[in-house]
C-alpha cells in the first residue's frame, strides 16, 4: 500500500473541515498520529527455519478514550496503510459517539502460507512486540482482515502472560468462552444492514425490490448478502478472491455460503455463472457494496460503475478521485466510517462487559447495536440536509464536531493568549 491512502484520507479530512466546528488547534492535533511503532517479529517455522515479519501498531488519536482498531494479517500491510486505517478509526468511533480514539495494527504476511502452529507463534510474537503500547486503558486491538476470534484469544492470553494479570478487556472479538460477546462475529454485517435499511428510502425511494452486487464474500460480505436476501433484496452478484458469481434473477446466497464453507472459495459455484471480477463492478444494480480491501473503485474503473448508490462495507474502497467522479455522476456514496461501524460498536460493548465482569445477552447486544446505528445514520442524514452536504462529508463533519469539542475542552489558542 502506498502513500496514496494517506493522501485520500487528507482529501476527505480537509473537505469536511470547511463545514465543521473545528478550531485550528484541533486541526493541528489531527494532522498526525500520536504514536507509530514498527516491530520485527521472529517466528520459528515448522521446518525449523526462522522468518522475520514486519509488524505495526499506530495510535492515531486518543482524545476521547483509548485507541481502538483491528489487527490485519496481509501481504500489503505497510506503515502508510496502518496509519490511514487508524485515522479512519478515529472518525469511526467519533461518528458512533464511542469513548474511544483510533488505532490500527497489522503484520505483513500471507497467512495462507502459514500452518496453524506458525500462525499462533506469529500472533503471540506480535503481541509480545507491541505489549508496551497497548492495554485496556491505552489501545484496544480487535480482529480485522485475516484475523479471527481464535487469533484474538491467543493474543489476549499472550498479553496476560506478559503482564501476569488476567485482562480480557485488552482485546475484543475474542471467543465467547474467553470473554467475547454474542453477536460480535456478525456485528459488521448487522450494522451495515441497519444503515442500509435506515437510509434506503433516502437513496432508493422508488425501488420495491432493490438489486445489489457485493464485492467481497468474506465474513461481513456473506452475512450481509444473506440479510439483504432475507429482507427482499435481489443479490445478483458476489465475489471473493477466487471468483465472481452472477445471476440476474438473484443468487441463492445460502447455497453459495455453504459451498464456500466446504471448499474455501466461490469458484465452481453450485448456482449462478462465473464472471470476471471487474465485471461485477460494472453491473447495472441499485446498490454496489464493496466489502473487500481498500481502493477497489478508483479512477481507472469508476467510469464502469452503473449503481445508483455505493455502500462502503470495506475500509476505504472508493478512492478520493473516484469519489468525486461518482458525486458528479449523481451516485451517492454512504461512507465506511458509518456503514462498517457495527464491529467497533459491539467491540465497545465487549470492552465494557469485560471491565465490569458482566455477561450480556445476544438480544441486548442486537437491540443496542440497531438503536445506535439507526440514530447515527439519521443524525448524519439530517446534517447532510441542513448543510447541503454529501453523506460522506456529513459523516466526517459529524465526527469532527465531536472530536473538535473534546480537543478544545483542554484549551485553544484563545485560552492561552488571553483572547477568550
Amino acid at each position: 500500500m502506498t502513500e496514496d491512502l494517506l493522501d485520500d484520507a487528507a482529501v476527505r479530512f480537509l473537505e469536511a473541515c470547511q463545514h465543521a466546528e473545528l478550531s485550528e488547534d484541533a486541526r493541528e492535533r489531527l494532522r498526525r498520529p500520536n504514536s507509530s511503532l514498527k516491530v520485527s517479529i521472529p517466528v520459528r517455522m515448522d521446518d525449523g527455519s526462522m522468518r522475520t515479519f514486519a509488524g505495526y501498531r499506530v495510535r492515531y488519536d486518543d482524545t476521547r478514550g483509548p485507541a481502538k482498531g483491528g489487527i490485519r494479517f496481509h501481504p500489503s500491510v505497510t506503515a502508510a496503510e496502518v496509519t490511514t486505517l487508524a485515522f479512519w478509526m478515529t472518525f469511526k468511533t467519533a461518528v458512533m459517539d464511542l469513548p474511544f480514539g483510533g488505532g490500527k495494527g497489522g503484520v505483513s504476511v500471507d497467512p495462507k502460507e502459514l500452518s496453524v502452529a506458525e500462525l499462533e507463534r506469529l500472533s503471540r510474537g506480535y503481541i509480545a512486540a507491541i505489549a508496551d503500547v497497548i492495554g485496556p486503558d491505552v489501545d484496544v486491538p480487535a480482529p480485522d482482515v485475516a484475523t479471527n476470534e481464535m487469533v484474538m484469544g491467543w493474543m489476549a492470553h499472550e498479553y496476560a502472560k506478559i503482564t501476569r494479570a488476567h485482562q480480557p478487556a485488552v482485546i475484543t472479538g475474542k471467543p465467547l468462552a474467553l470473554g467475547g460477546i454474542p453477536g460480535r462475529s456478525s456485528a459488521t454485517s448487522d450494522g451495515a444492514f441497519h444503515v442500509i435499511a435506515t437510509l434506503r428510502d433516502r437513496v432508493l425511494a422508488d425501488v420495491d425490490e432493490p438489486t445489489a452486487a457485493i464485492q467481497g464474500f468474506g465474513n461481513a460480505g456473506a452475512q450481509l448478502a444473506q440479510r439483504l436476501a432475507d429482507d427482499g433484496w435481489k443479490v445478483v452478484a458476489v465475489s471473493d478472491s477466487s471468483a465472481a458469481v452472477h445471476d440476474p434473477d438473484g443468487l441463492d446466497i445460502a447455497s453459495l455460503r455453504a459451498h464456500k464453507d466446504d471448499t474455501g472459495a466461490l469458484s465452481d459455484p453450485p448456482v449462478g455463472e462465473e464472471i470476471d471480477a471487474e465485471a461485477l463492478l460494472a453491473l447495472e444494480v441499485d446498490a454496489l457494496i464493496p466489502s473487500a480491501l481498500e481502493g477497489a473503485i478508483h479512477a481507472d474503473n469508476v467510469g464502469d460503475v452503473r449503481a445508483r448508490v455505493v455502500f462502503e462495507v470495506a475500509n476505504g474502497p472508493v478512492t478520493a478521485d473516484a469519489d468525486a467522479i461518482l458525486d458528479d455522476a449523481g451516485v451517492e456514496v454512504v461512507p465506511d466510517i458509518l456503514v462498517n461501524a457495527g464491529g467497533v460498536t459491539v467491540s465497545w460493548m465487549e470492552w465494557v462487559a469485560n471491565r465490569q465482569g458482566e455477561q450480556v445477552a445476544e438480544q441486548d447486544v442486537s437491540a443496542r447495536l440497531e438503536a445506535r446505528m439507526v440514530a447515527e445514520s439519521e443524525a448524519i442524514a439530517t446534517l447532510a440536509d441542513e448543510q447541503d452536504l454529501r453523506l460522506r462529508t456529513a459523516a466526517y463533519v459529524h465526527a469532527l464536531n465531536r472530536l473538535g469539542a473534546a480537543i478544545d475542552a483542554t484549551g485553544t489558542v484563545a485560552t492561552f493568549n488571553g483572547t477568550s
